[in-house]
């Protein structure tokens, strides 16, 4: 029996084709796929098609569309055995880290694609992205499992893992990186896969949950030369923010100035929950390196390790929905929930 796969279109660069008539770009009919996407019929794989509408722009993906897009999952998981998700680059890389902790018990693939360049241009990378995209998607092993079961962004020939994923380029074709983990697969000649970093089930006919209710009130705060108490305050301190991520120096390394751990622990004193993210794509955060990382986890900071800031805000997003209890989301916190720490 062939596989099947759902495509969702939200929007993004990748679905654009230039309109004959007056050259402008708009988004093509995702129905007629295989005609736009020839090399796609010659896989025995059955292919749908999902488009949003209105179509959504990268930079206005907001936590009520992850919902929107972990619900169609959930309803047409049985229908499918995989779902590649078209998404403007900006914002995948916090829609894929959203997405991997709102699927619990996932079993198939879901894959973030998109492009740098429209998909009826030339020179566009949209084709062997959506090409890989599908392949991957539609493998499965001997057994009839999927082979990466676990939510991933498809882009320049690598496959990563969701939440581990980060953009770094604005041009390059390779836009995305995962610098504290390998790929889970790379397409050259043939398609290789990482068996020994892709995540699987528990067990393989878990049903599939998915968690819904998302609190959005975590401030980022990104530490630099002459940041004020009052910018410092608002983040850490303020009623209407319930945790703060902060973005700090190397492995963990922030201002010594007593006005800012004053505020570190006042914030903790309050029960805000407070992660330590570097501000180093790669690395680590280790509180115990320098005096003033063992300060902030002193006052109450946690490590966010190598988590990336797309996956921690993600994360924190998803268990303050599921706990009212900061010490119960502190807990969680701390555990490897979908890979997105290193072991």
């Amino acid at each position: 029996m062939k596989s099947s796969i759902l495509i969702i279109y939200t929007g993004g660069t990748i679905g654009m084709k230039a309109d004959p008539a007056d050259g402008t770009l708009k988004p093509f009919n995702f129905s007629q796929i295989k005609a736009e996407v020839p090399e796609l019929r010659k896989f025995d794989v059955r292919i749908d098609s999902c488009t949003f509408d209105p179509l959504i722009d990268s930079s206005d993906i907001e936590p009520s569309v992850w919902v929107r897009i972990a619900r169609l999952i959930r309803d047409r998981y049985s229908a499918y055995d995989g779902f590649v998700i078209l998404h403007g680059t900006d914002t995948m890389a916090y829609s894929a880290s959203a997405l991997s902790f709102m699927l619990k018990d996932l079993s198939k693939p879901v894959i973030f694609t998109g492009s740098q360049l429209p998909i009826g241009t030339p020179r566009t990378d949209g084709k062997e992205n959506l090409i890989s995209a599908v392949e991957i998607a539609s493998a499965k092993d001997a057994d009839g499992h999927s082979l990466v079961p676990e939510v991933s962004i498809c882009f320049g020939s690598r496959l990563l893992r969701g939440n581990r994923s980060t953009k770094y380029s604005a041009e390059a074709f390779d836009a995305f990186i995962s610098p504290n983990c390998p790929p889970l697969a790379e397409a050259g000649i043939t398609i290789r896969y990482n068996a020994d970093i892709i995540r699987r089930p528990s067990a393989w006919d878990l049903p599939l949950t998915i968690f819904e209710r998302l609190d959005t009130r975590v401030a980022i705060l990104k530490l630099h030369p002459g940041i004020t108490p009052a910018v410092a305050g608002h983040c850490l301190c303020a009623d209407e923010i319930r945790a703060c991520i902060i973005e700090t120096y190397g492995s963990g390394n922030a201002l010594s100035s007593s006005w800012f751990t004053d505020l570190v622990c006042e914030s903790a004193a309050r029960g805000k929950v407070l992660v330590n993210i570097s501000q180093c794509k790669d690395g680590e955060v280790n509180m115990d390196l320098y005096a003033t990382g063992a300060a902030l986890k002193r006052g109450g900071v946690l490590s966010g390790k190598d988590m990336t800031t797309e996956a921690a805000l993600a994360k924190l997003f998803v268990l303050m929905g599921l706990y009212e209890d900061n010490d119960k989301v502190k807990e969680a916190f701390q555990c490897d929930l979908r890979g997105e720490i290193s072991k």
